[in-house]
């Protein structure tokens, strides 16, 4: 004899492991495109000086063809940007969307951020979003007033339709080296 769990078994379950995320909960009410701890906002002072910085171009997909390009198979889309120096901050200076023809989409930021030691932070695009198109990607700039090791710029894409899910990584280019 099999078990099938009844629906208000299922939906317990659900909340139960919606609960446990607490973190993302709290965030998604501010801001549901920022997914991990809210960052420190910063103000960059006018006579900064630059040690490191970079412009990084990250390629996403906000959905991919099957089928001989009769279908499209919609994905969601996380943006990590990790600072891997053990000892110093970096502050993001913008996270830009772009579309496949090269359109600003949205601007992540509203000002800088900074980025403690080893912390990381990450941006969403729902799989509802199909506005990037296949050949989307997000320009990320950064800076830091001490040299430091280059963060890991990454944006993980997924997507999942009945049985069938489909999920890979896209590395960061650094297009352009500051001061």
């Amino acid at each position: 004899m099999r078990f099938y769990p009844s629906l208000s078994i299922i939906i317990a379950l659900i909340f139960l492991v919606g609960c446990n995320s607490k973190e993302l909960i709290v965030n998604s009410q501010t801001d549901p495109t920022v997914i991990s701890p809210s960052p420190k906002q910063v103000t960059i002072a006018e006579n900064i000086q630059i040690a490191r910085g970079q412009i990084i171009y990250v390629p996403v997909y906000s959905h991919i063809y099957h089928q001989n390009r009769q279908s499209i198979f919609p994905l969601s889309v996380t943006l990590s940007i990790r600072n891997t120096d053990l000892s110093q901050s970096l502050i993001i200076t913008s996270v830009s969307y772009y579309d496949s023809e090269g359109n600003l989409v949205k601007e992540y930021l509203s000002q800088p951020i900074q980025l403690d030691k080893l912390a990381s932070i990450d941006f969403f695009v729902t799989r509802n979003d199909t506005t990037g198109g296949s050949g989307a990607n997000f320009i990320v700039e950064w800076i830091s007033e001490s040299e430091i090791s280059e963060p890991l710029v990454e944006a993980i894409m997924i997507g999942t339709d009945s049985q069938q899910g489909i999920s890979f990584v896209g590395q960061g280019r650094v297009i352009k080296t500051l001061p």
